[in-house]
């Protein structure tokens, strides 16, 4: 076989090009709109339900130390804070609707990844500051009363769990919301690009 021969200009444009159906990308962003809302309503549920038994806690042992008092408050108010502006995307998820433009549903969707980023760096930053101050400071009363060693133990393995959560957990979380939602804003630029 002669492969000097082969035209590529000619088999360039016989190739097929996959335009983006319509339909699909709907499909795709009723998906990624139920996703976010499922994710909203059990960060909301798994934040309250936490909260109320650090309250619980606090009510039942009722710690001496001033130290664990501001700890838990701490912890709380990491959560409030978390849920409070983590919720302002609920309202943009449920403004999404079918009847829209594509530029709606592409503007809708750059509202939400500049939320998102927001969340994973201003926000999940502080929630994870005062998380460790008041794990920490609440941890404080019941170490003081461990050997030091129980305690270095205790303080270490809470370190390092709180260490894995912001250096793996947090950046594989954050790629995969940031690959998502990329998708779904490069396709519906896709569609724009052909409509105009």
């Amino acid at each position: 076989m002669d492969n000097n021969n082969i035209d590529f200009k000619d088999l360039w444009k016989k190739q097929t090009v996959n335009q983006p159906n319509k339909e699909d990308l709907m499909a795709r962003l009723k998906q990624f709109k139920k996703a976010g809302l499922r994710s909203l309503w059990k960060t909301n549920i798994l934040l309250f339900a936490t909260s109320a038994f650090i309250v619980f806690i606090w009510y039942y042992y009722q710690p001496q130390f001033i130290s664990t008092k501001i700890g838990i408050v701490l912890a709380i108010v990491a959560m409030i804070m978390y849920v409070g502006v983590y919720n302002g995307l609920l309202r943009i998820y449920k403004d999404i609707d079918t009847n829209q433009t594509n530029q709606e549903f592409l503007q809708k969707l750059i509202l939400i990844k500049r939320k998102q980023q927001f969340m994973q760096s201003t926000i999940l930053s502080w929630y994870f500051v005062l998380l460790l101050a008041g794990i920490c400071l609440y941890m404080y009363e019941y170490a003081s009363r461990m050997t030091v060693f129980y305690a270095l133990i205790t303080y270490g393995i809470t370190l390092l769990w709180i260490g894995f959560n912001w250096f793996y957990m947090r950046p594989k979380q954050i790629k995969k919301q940031q690959a998502k939602i990329n998708e779904l804003i490069v396709k519906f630029e896709d569609i724009n690009k052909q409509l105009d």
